[in-house]
C-alpha cells in the first residue's frame, strides 16, 4: 500500500526533533549544518512490504569519525532508535571509503516505492532509500553495490549525469 499525504507517518515536519538534535550536536562539540526533511521508503522482509518513515538528514561539521559516532549513539539512545545511519564524506581513494551517497532530482516517494517493489535484488541489498519533499532521491549504498545502485537509480528515470555521487564511510550506530 502506498502512503498518501494523509498518512500520519508522513505528516510530521519533525521541527522539535530538528531543534533537539541540533542541541545534541552542539553540546557534543560539533557544529550543526543543514537539516533536510526526508520521506523514507524501506523494505521490511517480515512482513514483506514497504514501510514509511519521516526522518531528518543532518549535516554535522567540525567533528571527526569518533565524534560523529558518539553523537549518533546519543541520538539513537535518546530517541530509542535501533540504529542511526551516519555517512562521512571522504575521498574516493581513502582506505576508509566503503559507501556512496547518491542524490538525484526528479524522484518522488511513489517512484521510489514502485521501484523497490519491482526490483527484489535492489530492495534486498539496499533496503530502501529516501526522497526530499521537493523530489530529490537520497540513497546510501555500500561501495560494492554501486553498480546495482546505479542501475536502480536509472530505473527510477534518473539521468546518471544528473546524479551527485559522494564517496565516504557509512555506519549504523546503535
Amino acid at each position: 500500500m502506498r502512503p498518501t499525504r494523509a498518512d500520519p507517518r508522513l505528516r510530521t515536519r519533525l521541527q522539535r526533533f530538528d531543534h533537539e538534535v541540533r542541541a545534541i550536536i552542539s553540546a557534543n562539540g560539533a557544529r550543526p549544518g543543514t537539516s533536510t526533511l526526508l520521506n523514507g521508503v524501506f523494505w521490511s522482509s517480515d512482513p514483506e512490504e514497504a514501510t514509511y518513515e519521516r526522518s531528518r538528514r543532518f549535516d554535522v561539521d567540525q567533528v571527526g569519525r569518533d565524534g560523529v559516532r558518539h553523537i549518533a549513539g546519543v541520538i539513537a539512545k535518546r530517541y530509542d532508535q535501533e540504529a542511526v545511519l551516519t555517512f562521512r564524506c571522504l575521498p574516493r581513494t581513502s582506505p576508509e571509503t566503503d559507501a556512496v551517497e547518491i542524490q538525484a532530482p526528479g524522484v518522488s516517494q511513489a517512484d521510489l516505492h514502485g521501484a523497490l517493489l519491482a526490483d527484489p535484488e535492489a530492495r534486498d541489498a539496499l533496503g530502501g532509500g529516501s526522497t526530499t519533499l521537493d523530489g530529490r532521491l537520497v540513497l546510501v549504498a555500500p561501495l560494492a553495490d554501486l553498480p546495482m545502485a546505479r542501475k536502480f537509480t536509472k530505473a527510477l528515470g534518473v539521468d546518471w549525469n544528473d546524479a551527485e555521487v559522494r564517496y565516504g564511510d557509512e555506519e549504523f550506530v546503535s
